[in-house]
C-alpha cells in the first residue's frame, strides 16, 4: 500500500516497511503489527495490526485485479493518458510530479532524486506509451481515491489523505479517469462479474460490506479468488482471521458469562456421523451409577457444621454420612478438586481481592491428592468405606492444561504452545514473580490485574539459562483465558503420551473419571483453536498465525486422542468408567466413536429449565432414530459447578420434582449437584475454601426427596437402559401433540415403569397410545409400538401399578389400554412416575375397577378387603374420617402385595379425577372413591387454576391420601388429580 510523505514524517517509519516504488510490505503480521506500532505511539488509540494487514491485502488485491483488466485490454491505459494530457495540458504533467512528491517512492523521498528524474525513468521492456513509471503513478491516483472514499479505512485516513494535493489538478484527473474507464468495456467473470467496468470493479467490495474490511476481503476471495490464485486468496483468508481475533480480544472484556445459552438439536449430521461406530461396552455396575457431586473443601467444612467437630481431611468424612448417601440411592462420589493445586492460582486470587480464596479445582500443580486433603492415605481411607457401602469415588482429570506454576511448565516448557516473542506489542509482564520454585519465574500479563485486558499467554523466564517464552493460557475460545493455566501442545506425541500415563495413574485409584472441557481435545477443535485452517480461525486472538492446513495436522495428530485414551484404559484398566464433559453438538461422536462411557447432555437442564419442550423431545426422538445407544450414554443433570444451582434454576416446587423425576428415570447416568438435595443457593466457585452464605438445609425440600426421587434413584436398573425405552406423544382431544407432556416406558426383566411429566403451567388432558418411532439396528428400519406393547401387557384382566408421586394405586383394564391407550389430566408441572405393576384378573377386581372408575387409592389390597373380605367380618363402627385415613397412609407396600401371586396391576387411562368423600354410614369402612362416569359436561371435578409451586408447608404436609392442592379441609380430595380417570 502506498502511504504519504506526511504520514511518514509524522509516524517516524522505519525505511524497512518499504519497497523502492514507495509501497509498504508486510511478510507477516508481525511485521504489520511492528508498524501498527509505530503508528500507535503518537496516538491516543492505538492502531490494531491486523487492520493494517487488511489494509495492505487490500491494496495488493485491487493491484492483482487492475494487472488483469489491463493484460485483457492492452492499450486502454494508454489512451487513458492521452485523454489526461489533451484535457489537462501542462498541468498534467504538474499533478504527476505533484502526487509523486507526497507519495514518494523511496529514492524520492530520500532526496535521492527528484519527482521529475524519476518520472522520466523507462522500465526494461516498458517503452510504449501507458506502460512505466507514469502508467504506476495514473494508477495509484485511482487507488489511493478509491481509499479516501472507504468508510472501512476512515481511521487510517492520515496514511493516504488526497488532501495533500490540494493545489494541483489531482481532482480533475481522477474525474477524467472514472468517466474514461466508466465508458470502456467490461471486465468479465462469467457469472458474478459479468460486464463490470474498471470503475464497478474498484467500488463492489467498498459496497458490499462498507464499514468492514473482513467483509471486503471476503467478497474479493468469493468474487475474484481464482483470479487472485490459491496462495493469495490463502493470504486474504488468514488477514480475515486476524480481524477475528482482533474483535474477540476486544470483546472478551464485555462478555458476559450469565446470558442464556443457545441451545441446540442433534442431528446426528457432519463428517463425525459417518465415522465408524465403535461403543465401549458397559461394566454390569454402569447403567446403574447415580452420580452425586461434592466440591471438597466446602463439602468437608459443611460436614464440620453439621456434625460439631473439625473434620478436614477424606479420612475424617463421618461413616453416617457415607449411610446417608447411600440409603439415598447415591452409588458414584465425585470429588471435585482433589489435587494438588497450583500456588499462583491462589496467589492470583488472593492479589484479586478474595483473602480466603484456595486455588482454582482446574489449575492443577500435580495429580497427588492435596496434602491439606490428608494425601493419599486419607484417599485410601475414604475409598475403602464408601466402597463398603456400594459408592465408588469420582475425580476429575483437566488434560488440556496445567497450573502456569505446574512441575510440567518449570521442568518441561516444550510441552506447551509458546511463542518466543509477545503476540502483542501492548502486553507488559513487569509484576511479581508467583513462582515458588528459584528455576523459573512466572508472570502473569500486567493488564490482568487492572481488568483491562485478557492476555492470551504469560511469561516464563528460565533464571538459570535466560531462556525466555510466552505460554499460552488454556482457553476453550468461548471467553476469557483460563488465566491461571498453561495450554499443553497436542501435536506433540510426546505430551500424548505423557498425558495418558497420567490418566492411567488416575484411573487406577479412581474407577469413575471426568474429563473436563474434553470437546477442546477432539481433533477438530485442537485444529480450529490452536492451529487454525486459513479462513476459520479467530476463536484465540493471535494463534492464526500459527495454523496449518488440513493434511498438515492430519501429519502431526494422526489419531484422536481420545480414542487411543479410551482403547489403553481398557486394555490397562478396564473397570473404569470413562466420563466427558463435551458439548459442541459432539455428545453422540464422543460415546459413539470416540468410546467414552459417558457424556454430558446439557441440553437437558438448558431445555427443560427455559420450556422448551418441543426442542427437547425433537432431540430424543433424533436420538432414537439415529442410534438409542447415545441416549444411555448420556450425563443429565439440573445443575453442575459451572451452572447456576438448581434450585435457582428450576425452584423447590412442582417444577423442580417434575424434572427431578424425570433426570431419575430417563436412560443414562443422573448426577446430582452439591447442594442440590438440600436445597441450597449458593453457587461454589473453583476457588471456595468454605460456602460465603450461611445456609441451612431445607427439610421440606429434602422429604420430598425421600418420598419422591430416592426410592426411584433405587431402581435405576429399571430405567437406566434403552433396549425398552419407549417415547409417546401426547395427543389431546383435538387430535394434537401436546409438546410439553414428556411420557415414555421402559422395562427391566419382568419390572416396568411409566413416567409422565407436564413441563408447562397450565391443564392439560389427552392420551397416550403409540411410540414414536426408533431405529431397529438388526434391520435398519424404524419401529413403533404401542403403550400395550411396550409394557408388555397382557390382553385380559386388569393391571395394578403404584404411583411414586403420589404414594397412589391404580387399577386399569388391559383391554383397554390395548385397545385405546392411557387418558391422563394433568396440571400444572404434574408429574407420575408408574411403577410396581402387577396383574389380576377375576370378577371381584373387574368391580374395583368399576367402582374407581379411574381413581387412585393408597393401597389396592385394602380396597379389596373393604369391598370383598369385610361382607364376612361383624360390622363395626367407623372412626373418624380423617384418623382412619391416617392409618391407612401406613399401610406398608409389603403389606399391599399381599396379593395372590399370579395377581398383578396396570393403568388406566390417567385422568385422575379428585373425588368429595361421601357421608359415610357408621358402620361403613372408609374409602376413596370416584362418583360414577357421567356425560361429558357433567364432569364432577373443577378443574382449578394451575399451581406452579408448592410452598415448603404444602411440600411437607403432603400425605400419599391427601391432595397436594386442595385447600378446605371440607372438600379435601384424595391425591389423584391427575393421575387416571375412566373416560
Amino acid at each position: 500500500m502506498l502511504i504519504s510523505r506526511a504520514s511518514r514524517l509524522k509516524y517516524n517509519f522505519s525505511v524497512d516497511f518499504f519497497r523502492p516504488d514507495g509501497h509498504v510490505t508486510f511478510a507477516d503480521l508481525a511485521a504489520a503489527r511492528a508498524f501498527a506500532a509505530q503508528m500507535s505511539a503518537p496516538r491516543t488509540d492505538p492502531v490494531p495490526g491486523s487492520d493494517l494487514y487488511a489494509f495492505f491485502l487490500l491494496d495488493e488485491a485491487y493491484h492483482i485485479i487492475l494487472k488483469h483488466y489491463f493484460s485483457r485490454y492492452t492499450g486502454v491505459m494508454g489512451r487513458a493518458m492521452g485523454v489526461l494530457q489533451s484535457n489537462l495540458g501542462s498541468k498534467y504533467d504538474l499533478t504527476l510530479g505533484k502526487f509523486i512528491e507526497e507519495f514518494p517512492p523511496m529514492s524520492v523521498f530520500l532526496g535521492q532524486t527528484t519527482a521529475g528524474v524519476y518520472l522520466a525513468t523507462k522500465l526494461p521492456n516498458f517503452g510504449d506509451f501507458g506502460h512505466g513509471v507514469r502508467a504506476a503513478a495514473v494508477e495509484e491516483m485511482l487507488l489511493i481515491n478509491n481509499s479516501n472514499n472507504n468508510p472501512a479505512l476512515t481511521r487510517y485516513k492520515t496514511l493516504i489523505d488526497e488532501s495533500v494535493m490540494a493545489g494541483s489538478a489531482y481532482k480533475e484527473l481522477v474525474q477524467l479517469l472514472l468517466d474514461f474507464f466508466a465508458r470502456q468495456p467490461g471486465f468479465g467473470n462469467g457469472e458474478f462479474a459479468l460486464g463490470e467496468t474498471l470503475n464497478e470493479l474498484l467500488t463492489a467490495p467498498i459496497k458490499a460490506s462498507p464499514d468492514s474490511l473482513e467483509g471486503q476481503l471476503r467478497f474479493i476471495v468469493q468474487k475474484w479468488g481464482h483470479l487472485l490464485g490459491d496462495s493469495f486468496s490463502s493470504k486474504l483468508l488468514r488477514g480475515m482471521d486476524f480481524l477475528r481475533e482482533e474483535t474477540i480480544r476486544l470483546q472478551t472484556k464485555q462478555i458476559d458469562s450469565s446470558q442464556k445459552v443457545e441451545t441446540y438439536v442433534p442431528s446426528f449430521g457432519g463428517s463425525e456421523y459417518a465415522e465408524y461406530e465403535r461403543y465401549s461396552p458397559d461394566k454390569e455396575w454402569m447403567p446403574r451409577l447415580v452420580l452425586l457431586a461434592k466440591n471438597s473443601y466446602v463439602w468437608l467444612s459443611q460436614l464440620s457444621k453439621k456434625y460439631q467437630r473439625e473434620i478436614v481431611t477424606l479420612d475424617q468424612i463421618p461413616d453416617e454420612e457415607l449411610d446417608l448417601l447411600a440409603s439415598r440411592g447415591f452409588t458414584g462420589l465425585w470429588l471435585i478438586g482433589l489435587w494438588e493445586r497450583s500456588r499462583a492460582s491462589q496467589l492470583i486470587k488472593q492479589r484479586m481481592g478474595q483473602a480466603d480464596a484456595v486455588a482454582s479445582a482446574y489449575s492443577l500443580h500435580s495429580y497427588d491428592i492435596a496434602n491439606d486433603l490428608g494425601g493419599w492415605n486419607a484417599l485410601n481411607n475414604l475409598r475403602s468405606r464408601a466402597w463398603a457401602r456400594g459408592i465408588r469415588l469420582s475425580a476429575d482429570m483437566v488434560p488440556n492444561h496445567m497450573g502456569i506454576d505446574s512441575t510440567w511448565v518449570v521442568e518441561h516448557p516444550d510441552w506447551f504452545l509458546s511463542t518466543p516473542n509477545s503476540p502483542y506489542p501492548s502486553y507488559s509482564f513487569r509484576s511479581e514473580n508467583l513462582s515458588d520454585d528459584l528455576r523459573v519465574g512466572i508472570y502473569l500479563e500486567d493488564h490482568y490485574y487492572d481488568k483491562t485486558d485478557a492476555s492470551v499467554v504469560f511469561q516464563r523466564r528460565d533464571l538459570q539459562n535466560g531462556d525466555l517464552r510466552y505460554i499460552y493460557h488454556g482457553n476453550d475460545g468461548t471467553s476469557f483465558p483460563w488465566n491461571d493455566t498453561a495450554q499443553l501442545d497436542y501435536t506433540n506425541p510426546v505430551v500424548r503420551e505423557a498425558v495418558i500415563q497420567v490418566i492411567l495413574h488416575v484411573a487406577r485409584n479412581f474407577p469413575v473419571i471426568r474429563f473436563d472441557a474434553a470437546m477442546t481435545l477432539a481433533k477438530k477443535h485442537v485444529q480450529r483453536l490452536w492451529f487454525p485452517e486459513p479462513g476459520a480461525g479467530g476463536a484465540i486472538p493471535s494463534r492464526s498465525q500459527y495454523g496449518m492446513t488440513k493434511s498438515e495436522f492430519e501429519d502431526k495428530v494422526p489419531e484422536e486422542f481420545w480414542r487411543e485414551v479410551v482403547d489403553r484404559v481398557a486394555a490397562e484398566v478396564p473397570d473404569t468408567l470413562l466420563l466427558a464433559e463435551a458439548f459442541w453438538l459432539m455428545e453422540g461422536y464422543f460415546v459413539r466413536t470416540l468410546g467414552m462411557h459417558r457424556v454430558y447432555n446439557s441440553a437437558f437442564m438448558h431445555m427443560l429449565r427455559d420450556e422448551d419442550n418441543a426442542k427437547y423431545r425433537l432431540a430424543i426422538k433424533n436420538t432414537l432414530e439415529f442410534d438409542p445407544q447415545i441416549l444411555k450414554r448420556y450425563v443429565n443433570f439440573m445443575n453442575n459447578p459451572d451452572e447456576k444451582t438448581a434450585v435457582e434454576q428450576f425452584g423447590s416446587g412442582d417444577k423442580y420434582f417434575g424434572i427431578c423425576t424425570v433426570l431419575s428415570t430417563l436412560p443414562g447416568l443422573p448426577m446430582f449437584g452439591h447442594g442440590q438435595v438440600e436445597g441450597f443457593a449458593e453457587k461454589y466457585g473453583m476457588e471456595y475454601r468454605r460456602a460465603k452464605l450461611d445456609e441451612t438445609a431445607d427439610d421440606g425440600l429434602i422429604r420430598g426427596h425421600e418420598w419422591r426421587i430416592f426410592p426411584l434413584l433405587h431402581r435405576r436398573h429399571l430405567f437406566a437402559d434403552v433396549e425398552k425405552f419407549l417415547l409417546f406423544d401426547f395427543y389431546t382431544s383435538s387430535g394434537n401433540v401436546n409438546e410439553d407432556v414428556f411420557a415414555y416406558s421402559n422395562r427391566h426383566n419382568d419390572e416396568r415403569g411409566l413416567v409422565v411429566y407436564h413441563n408447562r403451567f397450565a391443564n392439560t388432558s389427552g392420551w397416550i397410545k403409540t411410540s414414536a418411532a426408533y431405529i431397529d439396528k438388526s434391520s435398519g428400519r424404524t419401529v413403533r409400538k404401542n403403550l400395550a406393547e411396550g409394557l408388555s401387557l397382557p390382553r385380559v384382566g386388569h393391571v395394578i401399578f403404584k404411583d411414586y408421586s403420589s404414594q397412589l394405586e391404580y387399577i386399569r383394564s388391559c383391554k383397554e389400554i390395548w385397545e385405546k391407550g392411557m387418558y391422563i389430566e394433568l396440571g400444572a408441572y404434574q408429574c407420575h412416575a408408574f411403577v410396581d405393576f402387577r396383574f389380576v384378573g377375576d370378577s371381584e377386581w373387574q368391580a374395583i375397577c368399576d367402582q374407581l372408575n379411574g381413581a387412585g387409592v393408597p393401597s389396592m389390597q385394602d380396597k379389596w378387603k373393604e369391598m370383598f373380605a369385610a361382607k364376612e367380618k361383624t360390622p363395626v363402627v367407623e372412626a373418624p374420617v380423617k384418623k382412619v385415613r391416617r392409618k391407612k397412609k401406613e399401610v406398608s407396600l409389603a403389606k399391599a402385595k399381599k396379593v395372590p401371586a399370579k395377581k398383578k396391576a396396570i393403568v388406566k387411562k390417567t385422568a385422575v379425577k379428585k373425588a368429595e368423600p361421601k357421608t359415610k354410614k357408621p358402620n361403613a369402612k372408609p374409602a376413596v372413591k370416584v362418583k360414577k362416569a357421567v356425560p361429558a359436561k357433567a364432569k364432577v371435578v373443577k378443574k382449578t387454576k394451575p399451581i406452579a409451586k408448592k410452598s415448603k408447608k404444602e411440600v411437607e404436609a403432603q400425605k400419599p391420601t391427601v391432595s397436594t392442592k386442595a385447600k378446605k379441609p371440607v372438600r379435601k380430595k384424595s391425591s389423584n388429580s391427575a393421575a387416571t380417570k375412566k373416560k
